[in-house]
């Protein structure tokens, strides 16, 4: 597995002068970035500030297309009737 990395995205909007990002934490796992996610959320007191995790968009395609291979391993698809 490659090493990816995980990031808890601050945004703060102004109204109509736009929004602000800013990267507040960058974690090895998904799990990790969740934790401190919630930890932020508890601790914020403004109301025009949020959080969120993302990650490059081929971590998430990978993870995705990874998990659906497994679960196709897991359970193969049998077809009952013939569609037309």
């Amino acid at each position: 597995m490659t090493n990816r990395k995980w990031f808890v995205i601050e945004k703060t909007s102004y109204g109509t002068s736009g929004d602000n990002f800013a990267i507040s934490k960058v974690a090895d796992t998904v799990e990790q970035a969740t934790t401190f996610k919630v930890h932020l959320d508890a601790l914020n007191e403004s109301e025009n500030k949020f959080y969120f995790v993302a990650s490059d968009v081929s971590s998430v395609v990978n993870k995705v297309v990874y998990h659906h291979n497994k679960s196709v391993e897991e359970k193969p698809l049998i077809l009952t009737k013939e569609v037309a």
